[in-house]
């Protein structure tokens, strides 16, 4: 697959000023940002391969219907206005993006390292010494390392994990967004964010892309 290896910066880069501006603003403006992220996405994946395209589509398409169901359906998160901001389906084709980018910038195999090890010591940490209990995050640590061990595509896991986790940690310490306390219907505690419960929407959507 081939993608820009400055989208690995490119893509991190706008999606930070996007939610940052987006803290300031009334729904009319995020709306407009919604609008301009679609133009930024369509930019990005225009000059690439068609089956490259298709992929980001089957990312955008996927990631929406999951955001509809874990934010709007079932409340697992929220964002600020309580509602499902315009540019977050968009943004996940630029997540895909950036994490397939980081995957050739990096070998293989200290990525997949750093993701693995990453998430099992966030997970353990969840558990033990965070501030807010995350038993949430930590359950859904073995499937990503699961991911990370046996598929073919662990180099693309790995560094769309990485780019997830940290824009996670960012969108959360600036309110964009906040996970809950527990899982809604099931007294699973949760961190804000956990740490590898994002990890199962954004993977699927990955299998997704790139085995269709």
């Amino acid at each position: 697959m081939i993608v820009p290896r400055w989208y690995v910066v490119a893509g991190p880069a706008y999606i930070a000023a996007l939610l940052a501006v987006d803290t300031q603003v009334s729904l009319g403006v995020q709306l407009a940002l919604g609008a301009v992220t679609w133009l930024v996405l369509v930019a990005a994946i225009w000059p690439l391969a068609a089956m490259v395209r298709a992929q980001v589509i089957g990312v955008v398409l996927f990631a929406t219907v999951a955001e509809v169901t874990g934010s709007l359906i079932w409340g697992v998160y929220r964002y600020r206005l309580h509602n499902l901001p315009l540019f977050i389906p968009p943004a996940h084709g630029l997540v895909y993006l950036s994490g397939v980018a980081l995957a050739a910038v990096i070998p293989a195999r200290p990525l997949v390292a750093v993701a693995a090890v990453g998430s099992i010591g966030w997970g353990l940490a969840g558990i033990t010494m965070l501030p807010r209990l995350d038993v949430a995050g930590a359950m859904c640590v073995p499937l990503l390392i699961a991911f990370l061990w046996r598929s073919r595509f662990r180099a693309t896991y790995a560094g769309v994990f990485v780019v997830v986790a940290a824009l996670e940690l960012y969108g959360t310490s600036i309110g964009v967004w906040r996970w809950a306390t527990s899982l809604p219907g099931l007294g699973i505690a949760q961190g804000n964010p956990p740490s590898a419960e994002p990890a199962p929407t954004e993977n699927n959507a990955t299998m997704m892309a790139t085995t269709g």
